[in-house]
């Protein structure tokens, strides 16, 4: 919701109320938007004028008001979830709502013979994580070279799952070896927990939106641009950033080398929010040499494809089919392994 309340203004207006008081700011608003019956919420717009398919009305508790809302937006913002001012990946909730249900099914089986799986998880997810980032590292570690430091920072998403699945079934193997009694629970929870990933992950896949948005966008000087024509048949990289944003300066020279790099792959970097001044004066003190700068002031794009973090980048192939996400800053090893990827995924 951060990025949605940063680009609207909500107002509430309780007709019962306000025509008893003396506050005249909402009785014009009464007037102007003629409202007249039960409690409404007026949703207004960056250009100031309400956004009337968008209105709600009637009372509303707070968890009636998100739905409502992002019913009426067209999609719940799935690829992150925003709590107060933070943004968590939706990729990573659906792994702690897996774990605590591993857990859980793993305490009842248990529970009769005094057998907690706990510990035993663990250690499965640190012997995976741990793995799945050294394999990664390993595979990547030319990309590493000019930054040897950024190995050890997580935050770029680099990790290798089939690494990772293959030291978390070692280590459940060898812990169930160990210890016979443990051998039920921990095969119940393991499963029920990578059931709930499934379908939780089938879910969130069917809430995305495959192929190139269609949001208004415009250049720097104000012409009207589009992500197809953009395209032109190649496969595209979009990046989602603010000038505020430190992530998003962060991986800024990662994205600039590799557009100048990648001449079949486009590069589009869309502004979330700002105007073009603003997006100038950040050029022109930072020495960036960007092609494809697009201004989104409503930041329309990235409730369009379900992300309420910043930075946020989408891989499409040449079909202008989604194949790819990250969000967070990409390392150049990061960034490296989705390009690999969407280039296979485009010539497939």
């Amino acid at each position: 919701m951060s990025q949605f309340a940063s680009a609207i203004r909500f107002s509430g207006v309780h007709p019962a109320v306000t025509a008893n008081n003396d506050n005249t700011d909402d009785q014009a608003l009464m007037r102007t938007h003629q409202i007249l019956g039960p409690p409404t919420l007026l949703l207004i717009g960056p250009d100031g004028k309400e956004r009337r398919v968008e209105r709600i009305i009637g009372e509303r508790s707070a968890n009636e008001f998100l739905v409502q809302l992002a019913q009426k937006r067209g999609k719940l913002n799935m690829m992150s979830i925003n709590i107060g001012p933070f943004a968590l990946s939706s990729s990573l909730l659906l792994l702690l709502a897996a774990g605590l249900v591993a857990a859980g099914v793993g305490h009842l089986v248990g529970r009769a013979e005094k057998i907690s799986i706990g510990n035993t998880l663990t250690d499965i997810l640190l012997a995976s994580v741990l793995v799945a980032r050294l394999a990664f590292v390993a595979i990547w570690f030319d990309a590493y070279r000019s930054a040897p430091w950024s190995m050890f920072d997580i935050r770029d998403g680099g990790f290798t799952a089939w690494a990772g699945i293959a030291a978390a079934l070692l280590v459940a193997l060898w812990r169930s070896w160990r210890r016979p009694a443990l051998r039920k629970p921990l095969i119940l929870g393991l499963a029920a927990g990578a059931l709930v990933w499934g379908a939780l992950f089938g879910a969130l896949r069917m809430t995305e939106k495959p192929t190139l948005p269609t949001v208004a966008l415009t250049t720097l000087t104000g012409a009207p641009a589009d992500l197809v024509a953009l395209a032109a048949g190649k496969p595209m990289v979009v990046n989602l950033w603010a000038s505020w944003c430190p992530p998003c300066r962060r991986e800024m020279p990662v994205l600039a080398a590799a557009q100048k790099r990648e001449t079949e792959v486009r590069f589009v970097f869309i502004n979330q929010g700002e105007d073009g001044a603003t997006i100038q004066r950040y050029l022109s003190t930072d020495p960036l040499d960007l092609a494809n700068v697009l201004l989104d002031p409503g930041s329309r794009l990235g409730h369009e494809v379900g992300s309420g973090a910043l930075p946020t980048t989408l891989f499409y192939n040449a079909s202008g089919r989604l194949t790819d996400t990250h969000l967070g800053p990409l390392s150049a090893a990061s960034l490296e392994s989705k390009l690999n990827r969407l280039r296979t995924r485009s010539t497939n």
